[in-house]
């Protein structure tokens, strides 16, 4: 059986790693810690097929140290313990390398944390899961955290060149990729994906014997064809949860629940699924229907206490009532446009009569002057300026055309007049 072609182009030092220059690059802060040999337990978090594997595997090598690896998948609490040992027993501080961190439960990442703490282990997590959600406070606390970006184009096209030219060493052909559109689109940023595709179509190509030519359309059409493959290989895992979360954005409830059952009978983790869940609520329904956030909450709740099989039914509800509210992205928008304006125009003064003022040097110079409370006037509200006078005036939140945020519309328009040109 021949080696994997994303494993045979595993790069095996940090010159010939792609991306993560801010990490890596001349200065950086893991080249920085690599030379004074320093490096401090971590945790690498970045979507799949950035390098996190990989850089691990680097640092341990330009450390000359120990690496030890398990999988959160296949592995618990016993064989920590037994790599925890080895370590202890060697006295070379070896490194450690769990893939998949947010997968441990609390009782195992709780057995790493004295050797973490003692020195006796260097850990290195690797997840694709925001880590202050998945990874317990002692053992993020001992850690620092690196943010692994999305591999560029052109690191892509590199890695793309590298595989089309070890793959006619192999086959003794010659590859010819004429498009590269559909190989980058199928890949979604993921080296590994984008050297598994490449493999499958080149290989399919080669038993006709000939040049083998590489086109978008060729690209789509085989890798269409080999789906299941990608499926039972998780390769497609990315692609599915973004079906569901589409569906539901979209408001059909019917494909939302067949993604969702994917996920299920793929033996997905609940919580993973109910936190996408989550987000969606926000982003895409909001104030349209404020008790989405509330059923998501719920049912995030739910999933931690009750687990699989039950919890796909609490998914199934969260999901079908997600996908037939009505939408809205107002509460996204806002915030963005809130982001954007603070980047163009900067951290701009509180204006004095909204500053807090707790010492009488503070009042005796104007802090929360004529500062108006609501609760003293007519419908609990006193018109005042609230924003910095630089950006007064400025829309941020724009009610989207939906029964809910109508009458949020109607009512800010009755207590600002045209001021916010409701």
């Amino acid at each position: 059986m021949s080696i994997p072609l994303a494993e045979q182009l595993r790069p095996d030092s940090l010159d010939h790693y792609l991306g993560q220059e801010h990490l890596i690059g001349k200065g950086a802060v893991l080249q920085r810690a690599i030379e004074t040999g320093n490096v401090p337990s971590m945790i690498l978090w970045g979507g799949p097929g950035v390098g996190k594997t990989t850089l691990a595997y680097i640092i341990s090598r330009q450390m000359n140290r120990p690496f030890y690896t398990l999988s959160a998948i296949s592995s618990g609490v016993k064989e920590v313990r037994e790599v925890i040992s080895k370590a202890r027993e060697s006295g070379d501080s070896p490194f450690l390398f769990i893939d998949e961190i947010h997968r441990f439960s609390k009782s195992q990442q709780d057995a790493l944390l004295g050797a973490v703490e003692k020195g006796i282990v260097t850990f290195i997590g690797a997840t694709t899961e925001n880590p202050s959600f998945e990874v317990i406070s002692p053992l993020l606390s001992r850690c620092q955290i690196y943010i692994l970006n999305p591999l560029q184009e052109s690191h892509l096209l590199t890695l793309m060149e590298q595989g089309r030219l070890q793959l006619e060493r192999e086959l003794r052909v010659a590859v010819n990729i004429t498009e590269t559109e559909a190989l980058l689109r199928i890949s979604g940023g993921d080296a590994r994906k984008l050297l598994n595709a490449m493999e499958l179509i080149i290989r399919s190509e080669s038993v006709s014997g000939g040049p083998i030519m590489v086109t978008n359309e060729k690209a789509i059409t085989i890798i269409q064809q080999n789906l299941a493959l990608y499926d039972k290989t998780g390769e497609m895992h990315y692609d599915v949860v973004s079906a569901f979360i589409k569906s539901i954005r979209g408001s059909d409830p019917n494909a939302a629940v067949y993604w969702l059952a994917r996920m299920v009978q793929a033996g997905e983790d609940p919580k993973f699924i109910a936190r996408r869940m989550l987000i969606l609520a926000s982003e895409d329904i909001g104030n349209a229907n404020p008790n989405a956030l509330l059923l998501a909450t719920s049912c995030f709740q739910a999933v931690e206490m009750i687990g699989y099989p039950e919890c796909d039914l609490i998914l199934s509800q969260t999901a079908i009532f997600l996908a037939c509210s009505a939408k809205s992205n107002a509460s996204y928008l806002a915030m963005r446009k809130a982001s954007g304006k603070l980047k163009e125009s900067g951290d701009l003064p509180v204006p004095l009569h909204l500053r807090n003022a707790p010492t009488k040097l503070m009042k005796k110079i104007g802090y929360g002057k004529d500062y108006q409370y609501a609760h003293d006037f007519e419908n609990n509200f006193a018109e005042m300026e609230f924003l910095p006078e630089k950006i007064k005036g400025t829309t941020l939140y724009d009610p989207q055309n939906n029964a809910r945020e109508n009458e949020l519309r109607a009512r800010l328009k009755s207590l600002w007049k045209g001021k916010y040109r409701y």
